[in-house]
Parts: structure tokens; C-alpha cells; sequence
């Protein structure tokens, strides 16, 4: 069976349902067109599903259980950004935007469905497609895991697929796989700085909550530079600060927020107290009060070593050697499809297609100009259905 083949006859479906999903961007847990749109396609193939979230999440079921069940995971929540790209089938919802290519995701998941679908009496057991909202924030993994999606029956692999250049600018085509450790947990923080504010020529008189927050801000730098392994990767980044009114009034509280990011969990669980530990001690050393609100998001994600291979292995087969590329280094960015990695063996892997613009340059993710080449998609397709065809008739349980 060739799957890769099968979906390149299907191209141009894959591509309208993609510019059709593409139109109706929707933003975190509500997401009311897009699953009816999925709904729709997926009753005109007779796939049955179910409602997941608040009617949010969509789980699609192909084949039936023997024993063994693979899930295929598709976000398609999108971001509230202004578009900016100038295509024919831009969004029509004013300030939201798919910049992160998750409209891709839809669907060449819908293309595997159909694949799979066509070819539902060959199938050695069930497949089941997770249609995702949330993955941008709040988080959609975890209330679908939370409603048992990968329960009744249990799925043993999971396989997810990221387009555009999340990994890396890599060359156009191709598939990213790295075993192990991939993407980074996410995390956010605030920080809260309480002194005694009051007029500027007369900081003896007063406490300052700003030069105190400096002080914090260097010091949870030395986390990374001096309390860390210079081999383990681990960040913090500050993203937005705010504190005063006016150039000679210092105010009574400053507050901060950003992100950190690790590895592993035992990183984590390190960064965070210290974290801890240096808002509250440090704070407390210039007499002011020191208050960290810390919370996680987003687990590392980390692939499971055999069946990463055995996804390259396939890619290898459909694509060729030299289109299939091994990361070296992990990314800093964070996916909740880390929920559903620690909840069965899989792998997330990543589809190269950022697209160059008309002006010559290549936007990234999270752009108002952010675009994909939609040549590429029958590729997402064509190796998601093949994966999970050859899972449910050789791969181990």
C-alpha cells in the first residue's frame, strides 16, 4: 500500500478543505465553525466520531478494534493576529488569523481520513483522529485526555504532525524527526515587587521596587549561567514589565511576566523553586515584598525512540533518504502534544513547507504574514495514512 500516492490524487481536496479552514480562524476552546466544518467532511465520508470539550473536540474512528489502535492528533485553534498575507481565501474573522499552520493540520488529517476511509476493509485494527482545539492556549490535549480519548479502546502509538518551519528553516518538502526529547515544557510566570513609592529626588525616604525587580531579574539569569549543567538546556525570558506613572514617582509595585522553558522535569522542578527562592530572599534583602505566581503549562515533549524510528523508516520509504532529515538539537518551543506522549508511546515530527513571499521573504510562525506551501500537503497526508496503516498490521503492540 501506497499512500503517498493515494493522497497526491487527492491534492486538491486536501488543499480547498486547508483554504476553506483557513477563512474561518477560531480561537482557543471555542472553535464552533471549524468543528462543524470537520463534522461536515466527516459525515459526507460516513466516519463516525464523537464530541469531546464542550463539543470542541472532535474523535474520529476508521477500522475496528482488534487489540491494537493508533491515533493521528490535529490541532486547529488559531491566533489572534490580524492577517496580513493578502491571499484570495484570507480570514474573514477580523483580528484572528491560522499564523501557525494549524488549518494545514486539519487538513491533512482530513486527507488521511479519507485515505484511510477508502481503504477501511485493509485495516488490521482502529485509528482514531484527534481534531484538537486549544494548542495555542489553553490547552486542548488535556481536557480531551481528561474525557478519555485515549481510552475505550486504549490507544497504543500516537503520531502528530507540525508544518511550516517550527523545527527549522529546513529545506521545502521535507520531514524533521528527532528521538528523544524534542520540544521544551512551557511554563509562565509573574512577578510582583511591592515597595513604598513616592517622589524621585528622595529615594532614601522610600522603597523602589524597581531597582529591586532588577536585582531579581539578574538574579534568576544566574540560575541559568551558574546553578545549571552548561549542558542542559533551560530559559527564562522576561517578556513584559510595568511599574510608575511618571519620571519622578517611584511607584509602590512592580509587576513582570514571561516564560520558562526546559527539558526535562527534574529542570523544571528546579528552575521553579529556585525561581521561588530568589523573588521572595531577593525582595526581601532591599525591604520590599517579593511574590512569584508560577504556572505550568505544557509538559516536555519527548518521542519515543522505536517508534520514531520506525516513522523514519516509513518517511524514508515514501520520500527518500536525502528528504528526511534528523534533528540535532531539540526546539524551545512547547506543544501540548506532550499530554498524549505521556499517555501512550509516539511522535511528533515536522512537515517543511514555510512558503516565500511575494516580497522574497520567508515569515515565520505567529506572522500576520506567515504562509505555507500547499503543494507539500499531500505529504502530511500520504505518511500519517501510511503510518498508521502498517502500526495496525506489523508494528508492536
Amino acid at each position: 500500500m501506497n499512500f503517498l500516492d493515494q493522497a497526491k490524487k487527492i491534492e486538491n481536496t486536501i488543499i480547498n478543505d486547508r483554504r476553506n479552514l483557513h477563512m474561518i480562524p477560531e480561537l482557543e476552546l471555542d472553535l464552533q465553525k471549524t468543528v462543524a466544518y470537520v463534522e461536515n467532511e466527516l459525515k459526507n465520508l460516513g466516519i463516525s466520531y464523537k464530541k469531546l470539550v464542550n463539543g470542541n473536540a472532535i474523535v474520529a474512528e476508521i477500522g475496528s478494534y482488534n487489540g491494537k489502535c493508533i491515533a493521528i492528533r490535529a490541532d486547529m485553534d488559531a491566533l489572534p493576529i490580524t492577517e496580513e498575507t493578502g491571499l484570495d481565501f484570507q480570514s474573514t474573522h477580523p483580528g484572528c488569523m491560522h499564523a501557525c499552520g494549524h488549518d494545514g493540520h486539519t487538513a491533512m488529517a482530513l486527507g488521511a481520513a479519507r485515505l484511510l476511509k477508502e481503504n477501511e476493509d485493509k485495516l488490521d485494527g482502529l485509528v482514531k483522529i484527534f481534531f484538537q482545539p486549544g494548542e495555542e492556549i489553553p490547552g486542548g490535549a488535556k481536557p480531551m485526555i481528561d474525557e478519555g480519548c485515549m481510552e475505550n479502546p486504549k490507544v497504543h502509538r500516537v503520531i502528530g504532525l507540525h508544518q511550516g518551519g517550527v523545527l527549522g528553516h529546513l529545506p521545502q518538502g521535507t520531514i524533521a524527526y528527532k528521538k528523544g526529547p524534542i520540544m521544551a515544557s512551557m511554563d509562565a510566570f509573574i512577578i510582583r515587587v511591592k515597595g513604598h513609592g513616592g517622589h524621585g529626588a528622595r529615594p532614601d525616604s522610600f522603597i523602589d521596587p524597581i531597582a529591586t525587580i532588577s536585582e531579581i531579574n539578574l538574579g534568576l539569569q544566574k540560575i541559568i549561567s551558574r546553578e545549571l549543567d552548561p549542558t542542559e538546556s533551560s530559559l527564562i525570558s522576561i517578556c513584559q514589565i510595568h511599574g510608575g506613572t511618571c519620571q519622578n514617582i517611584i511607584p509602590d509595585e512592580v509587576w513582570e511576566e514571561g516564560t520558562v522553558r526546559n527539558l526535562n522535569e527534574e529542570t523544571r522542578d528546579f528552575v521553579e523553586k529556585r525561581m521561588g527562592e530568589i523573588v521572595e530572599n531577593t525582595a526581601k534583602a532591599f525591604r520590599c515584598e517579593g511574590i512569584l505566581e508560577y504556572k505550568r503549562f505544557y509538559p516536555s515533549l519527548i518521542n519515543d525512540d522505536e517508534f520514531t524510528d520506525y516513522v523514519k523508516d516509513i518517511a524514508v520509504e515514501l520520500i527518500g533518504e536525502e528528504k528526511v532529515i534528523e534533528l540535532k538539537n531539540p526546539s524551545m518551543g512547547g506543544e501540548d502534544f506532550a499530554f498524549f506522549l505521556n499517555e501512550a508511546k509516539g511522535t511528533f515530527i515536522s512537515l517543511n513547507n514555510l512558503k516565500v513571499n511575494e516580497d522574497g521573504n520567508v515569515y515565520p510562525h505567529h506572522n500576520s504574514k506567515f504562509d505555507v506551501e500547499e503543494s507539500t500537503f499531500y505529504i502530511g497526508s500520504g505518511i500519517l495514512a501510511e503510518v498508521a496503516y502498517r502500526y495496525l498490521k506489523e508494528g508492536k503492540k
